[in-house]
C-alpha cells in the first residue's frame, strides 16, 4: 500500500508524544485501585488495595477518586501505546511500500519481457500519464507572452516561477490540463500531476488576485467545487495566493512541493 510506511511512522511520532506526555506527570504513589457503583441511584466510591469490595470513600474526599480513576487510565494508555509502538516498529524494520513493484523492477530486463507483471511500475504509470495529449485552455489575443524555461507559453510571472521551479526539480507537470468538475464544469488548473503515492492526478491551483473581489469570489466558488467533487485541500488539491502586498513565496513553494510531489529521476522524460 503507497504511503503507509510514512502513515505509520506519523503514528509512532503521535505514540510517542501520548508516552511523553504521560510519562512527565508526577510519579503517583496512591496505591490500589477505585470501585464504582450505584445503590439505589447513589453513585458510590471504593478504594481498593487488599481486596476487591475496598472500603468506602467518603462524599467529602473528592481527590482520591480523581486519583485513582486517573492512574488507572494513565497505565491503560501507556500499555497500549507502548504496546503499538513496538508493533510499528517491527513492521517498520522490514517493510517497503513498493515492495510488490520491486519484485518486478529488479529482475533482469530479459526478464521482465517474459512477464505481465501485476500491476505497472510507477516509472510506467507516469511515463503513459505524461505522454497522453490533452488541449489547454486558449490565450486570448494581445495578452502578454511569458515563457517558461522549457519554453511553454503561461499566463503570469507567478505561473512561470512556479513552472521554473518544476522543472529544474525534474517534477512532472502538465500545464492547464482540463477536468470536469460535476456541478460546475470545465476548470484548467495551472498544473496537473501524477501522484505516486496516491496513483493518480493532483492538482495546483495558483490564485493570483485575491484582492480583487470579483477574483476571489471566482476564486472561492472553483475551490469549493472541488471539494464538493473530493478533491481536497492538502490531499489532492495544493493551493498558492497573491496579493499586490502578499508576492508568492519561494520557500513556500519548496515546502509545499516537498510535502506533495514527487521528485522524477532526471534522465526521465
Amino acid at each position: 500500500m503507497y504511503g503507509l510506511k510514512a502513515m505509520l511512522k506519523r503514528e509512532q511520532v503521535y505514540l510517542e508524544g501520548i508516552l511523553e506526555k504521560v510519562e512527565k506527570k508526577p510519579d503517583d504513589t496512591t496505591e490500589g485501585k477505585l470501585r464504582i457503583s450505584v445503590d439505589h441511584g447513589q453513585l458510590r466510591y471504593y478504594h481498593c488495595v487488599d481486596d476487591v469490595h475496598g472500603s468506602y470513600i467518603s462524599t467529602g474526599d473528592k481527590e482520591l477518586p480523581k486519583q485513582l480513576a486517573q492512574k488507572a487510565y494513565d497505565s491503560a494508555v501507556i500499555r497500549k501505546a507502548e504496546f503499538r509502538l513496538k508493533q510499528i516498529k517491527s513492521f517498520l524494520k522490514n517493510y517497503e511500500d513498493n515492495e510488490i513493484e520491486n519484485l518486478y523492477t529488479c529482475l533482469h530486463a530479459k526478464r521482465q519481457l517474459l512477464i505481465d507483471p501485476v500491476e505497472f511500475t510507477i516509472d510506467h504509470l507516469r511515463e503513459q500519464w505524461f505522454a497522453e495529449p490533452y488541449t489547454g485552455k486558449e490565450f486570448r489575443e494581445g495578452t502578454a507572452v511569458i515563457l517558461t524555461e522549457r519554453g511553454e507559453r503561461v499566463r503570469s510571472k507567478s505561473e512561470k516561477i512556479l513552472a521554473d521551479y518544476f522543472c529544474r526539480n525534474h517534477i512532472l507537470y502538465k500545464y492547464e490540463k482540463p477536468l470536469f468538475l460535476k456541478g460546475y464544469g470545465i476548470v484548467y488548473p495551472d498544473f496537473t500531476f501524477f501522484s505516486e503515492k496516491l496513483r493518480k492526478e493532483i492538482y495546483w491551483e495558483h490564485e493570483g488576485m485575491m484582492d480583487d473581489p470579483n477574483y476571489a469570489k471566482a476564486a472561492v466558488k472553483k475551490i469549493n467545487a472541488y471539494q464538493m467533487n473530493g478533491i481536497m485541500p492538502g490531499e489532492q488539491l495544493i493551493l498558492t495566493y497573491e496579493t499586490e502586498e502578499s508576492v508568492l513565496n519561494s520557500q513556500l513553494i519548496k515546502t509545499l512541493a516537498e510535502k506533495y510531489l514527487d521528485r522524477n529521476d532526471p534522465a526521465g522524460p
